[in-house]
């Protein structure tokens, strides 16, 4: 039996008049990967920034792992188990590949039981996880380069794989594939896969199609703030409301 991972009941985001997100409803089944579409302006990401807590929501309800998170800001919620990325790039220019890295691990978080840790042992082990991450999407040889010094395209890679160096369970990705040239495309869908294989869920916010379809086993599709429609990659690109809704005819 497939146990939902995160739920979605009645959500509302006004912003004045607008509501961003409209009585939307849907559950991400654990273990999986899905993908949310729609065209511009349907709430994908604002949706993600209701479900990191970036921003609050006016009503209904967002639970995680079968529990409702409320208000928890966005850091609690990180603690929990979820983690993302963003359609502008955020990471941190000045500090190394290899240090924006070891800024997620979970182990920096400092407890009583660190005065007794000897220092220097840890940081070089954490220095070598973090470098072993760096490999496997192939930005070893830039460690040491300041993350703002890198081109786009590694600074997505950089930004994902933050996120993963996390150990969360949930990992809402927002645009992954944009502006990527195929080689490094290529490292991005094999990381999302290697995910997956390690019983991780990953929900996906992206345009590309061909992206879309080659990985999501679910589709989840917005328009005007709410859910229109949901099911496999096959039977969304049948689906007439999806049809109406990206091209403004009725099939």
């Amino acid at each position: 039996m497939t146990h939902s991972i995160l739920k979605i009941e009645h959500l509302v985001k006004r912003f004045g008049g607008l509501a961003a997100v409209n009585h939307c409803n849907f559950e991400i089944a654990e273990n999986s990967i899905t993908a949310l579409i729609g065209p511009n302006g349907a709430g994908k990401t604002t949706m993600f920034d209701l479900i990191t807590g970036v921003l609050k929501h006016d009503s209904g309800e967002i639970s995680f792992k079968g529990k409702p998170l409320g208000n928890l800001p966005t850091y609690q919620r990180s603690r929990l188990g979820m983690a993302r990325t963003f359609q502008a790039i955020r990471i941190f220019p000045e500090l190394t590949a290899l240090e924006n890295i070891m800024l997620a691990f979970p182990e920096n978080r400092e407890s009583f039981l660190d005065c007794f840790r000897p220092l220097k042992k840890w940081q070089i082990k954490l220095k070598h996880h973090a470098f072993e991450l760096l490999e496997k999407i192939h930005l070893n040889e830039k460690a040491h380069t300041p993350a703002g010094s890198l081109s786009y395209g590694q600074q997505k890679l950089l930004e994902i794989m933050r996120a993963v160096a996390t150990s969360s369970d949930l990992f809402l990705l927002d645009e992954p594939a944009a502006g990527v040239n195929r080689t490094m495309l290529h490292t991005i869908i094999a990381l999302i896969k290697q995910l997956h294989a390690d019983g991780k869920t990953v929900v996906i916010v992206e345009h590309d199609m061909g992206f879309i379809m080659e990985l999501s086993q679910r589709v989840i599709v917005m328009d005007y703030g709410k859910e229109i429609a949901e099911g496999t990659p096959e039977e969304i690109q049948k689906n007439p409301k999806v049809f109406e809704a990206y091209l403004g005819i009725k099939t």
